[in-house]
This record gives structure tokens, sequence and C-alpha cells, in this order.
């Protein structure tokens, strides 16, 4: 942490403060929380972004979509509408944001796939418009605190833990620590490969004095797969340009940088709208680097919104292939999740 951001400390207190009345009020029922009729799974943080709550929630959907039927809800941060809405064929980022659209098109065949500021009124929709639903994971609403929610699951990165953050403006929590005593689970996210037994015990034991004593403390990875044409098929180089919108892009840099000839890099704020001035970088880029025959290499966050541009045609010839990323876990830590959830609804 930069050694100005203790100069914030002031506002931290006024913020820890706030936030601290607000979360006594709900804990006295001074303001009232509500439980849906659905049961609900909650994939939250305490920190602003880039934990990767989106590859959780798709690990959770491929892995428990056969034993309940699943459907998803979030905010749909950065989409121009607003309201509750339901995902379709015919949806784009600007509808129902970037996250959900790739949840949609991943899982449309599986799942049902909805937006809704107000988790509590769209909880009570899905319910009466989709009845045969047996369970909603909801993305980012561990601070939505008007919905008593059945299960919450608590990420945090392994570079940076909630532990060893400071409330907002001077670090990154959006909340207390102490307010990690509401999770049901705690993942660790973004773990490097073959993480220590010693490391492991180590981080849990300093997550553990802010949870609850039955709480566990899991590990998870990044994992990434085959990169694909978000066009025509066509030949992948391996001289790559990453371009991403992250709210914290160096796993994804760092894994290009290691398997494939990294020729620039392009990063843009977390949630970035494409414009047509980044179109033209992207194509100054492919043509100084034309000798190399390269791609641009991107999310599949961001390449929902770049395929809507190449639909409208404004991509032209500019090559690009999508780096799919996923959560993985050790075969012990994935059975442990997946029990813990099985037991929590099963029996509900």
């Amino acid at each position: 942490m930069p050694w100005y951001s203790y100069l914030l400390a002031p506002f931290a207190l006024i913020f820890r403060i706030i936030t601290g009345i607000r979360n006594l009020l709900f804990d006295l029922k001074i303001l009232k929380s509500y439980r849906s009729q659905i049961p609900t799974l909650i994939v939250g943080n305490l920190s602003v972004g880039g934990t990767g709550k989106t590859p959780m929630v798709e690990f959770l959907i491929r892995n428990l979509q056969a034993d309940f039927q699943i459907a998803s809800l979030s905010r749909g941060y950065g989409r121009k509408t607003k309201g509750f809405l339901q995902a379709n064929q015919e949806s784009s980022p600007s509808d129902i944001g970037d996250e959900p659209l790739q949840i949609y098109r991943n899982f449309h065949r599986k799942i049902k796939v909805f937006v809704g500021e107000d988790r509590v009124a769209a909880l009570d929709k899905i319910s009466r418009i989709s009845s045969e639903t047996e369970l909603v994971i909801l993305d980012d609403a561990f601070q939505h605190r008007r919905l008593n929610g059945d299960f919450y699951c608590l990420l945090t990165p392994y570079s940076f833990p909630f532990s060893d953050d400071f409330l907002l403006p001077m670090g990154r929590l959006r909340e207390s620590r102490s307010e990690a005593k509401r999770a049901d689970l705690v993942i660790v996210t973004k773990c490097p490969e073959n993480l220590k037994r010693s490391s492991k015990e180590g981080i849990q034991n300093q997550l553990r004095s802010y949870l609850r004593p039955e709480v566990s403390v899991l590990f998870s990875e990044i994992g990434y797969g085959d990169p694909y044409s978000l066009g025509e098929p066509i030949p992948f180089s391996g001289s790559v340009i990453p371009v991403s919108g992250l709210a914290d892009d160096r796993s994804f840099v760092s894994y290009c940088k290691d398997r494939f000839e990294v020729l620039d890099v392009l990063s843009f704020p977390d949630h970035h709208e494409y414009t047509l001035a980044d179109l033209e970088q992207f194509a100054g880029l492919v043509g100084k680097h034309h000798r190399q025959k390269p791609v641009l290499l991107t999310t599949e966050k961001d390449a929902v919104k770049l395929k809507s541009l190449a639909n409208r045609g404004f991509l032209g010839e500019i090559p690009i292939f999508v780096l799919p990323i996923e959560a993985k876990f050790q075969s012990e830590d994935k059975q442990m999740l997946l029990s813990y959830i099985l037991e929590k609804f099963k029996k509900k």
C-alpha cells in the first residue's frame, strides 16, 4: 500500500462509522431483511472488484446444475438499463451488463439469467415467473443486507486477502473486516499452483480471527482454456496483444507472458466500454507488429462487448481470440465446497 494512503485514514474512519452503523441496524433488526421463497447462494467479497466472482459463479453453475434447477441474479453492473430483466438471445452488454451476458452465453441452455438492482424485488419476481427454479446464485450481493441469504460464500484474493486490507478510501474494503463473520464459507482465490500446505495454514490462521469458528477456508486457482477465435476460424499465431478491462489483470497478463509471445499489452478499467478510438488503437498495434501475425487476446467478459462491436461491423479484419478463464480447486477442496452446499440446500 503506498505511503500516502495513510493520509486517507480519517476518511476511512468516517466510512467505517457509516457502514458500521448500517450493519448494526440490520443486525439488531431495526432495518429489515427479507428471505426469498427460493433458496439463495450469495457469492461476494469485502473488497472492490478483482476477486474472481464470475469464474466462481460459473464453477458453481457447472457443478450444481445436475442437482438443482438454477438461476443467476446480479445487479448488472455497467448496463444502461434499470430494473428487473431476464437475459435472452437479443440481450447486449448495455442491456444487462457484460458478466451476466457472459454467463447467459455460456449456460443459457441450462439456467436462466436475471439482473436487478433490488435483489429482494427481483427474487420475488423470479419466484413468480420461474416457479421451477430451485436455487438462485447471486453475484456480488454480500453487502445487500436487505436480503437475508441462505448461504454466503466470501471470496478474497491470495495476493491481497481482506485481513491485510483497509477500508475505502485508504484501502479497497467496502466494509470492515469484522463483517466477514457473516460468511458461511471463505475461498481464497487466484492462488499460485501447488500452494504449499504451510502457506495455506498461514493464510487460514490469518483469516480465521475474523470468522465464526465453524467456517472453513478453501483455496482456488485460476485455470485457462485454449484460445478460440471470436470471429471466423483463423490460425492462432501465438503472437498476442492481451486486451482486457479487469479490476486486476495481473494473472491474465502473467499467463499470456508465460505461454505466448506478448508484443504489447492493453489494460483498461474494469467493465470498460470499448469505443471506436480503442478499435483504432487495436488496428494500429496489429499493423505495427504485422510481421509477427499478431492476434488480440482477450477475456470472455471483454469478448461479449467486442462481439457486439463485431456484429455491427466495427472490428473489420482485426483478429481477436478469447482465452477462457475458470476457477479450479484441488480435489479435496472441491469436494468440501460442493458437499457444504449440497448439504445446506438439500436440507432446505
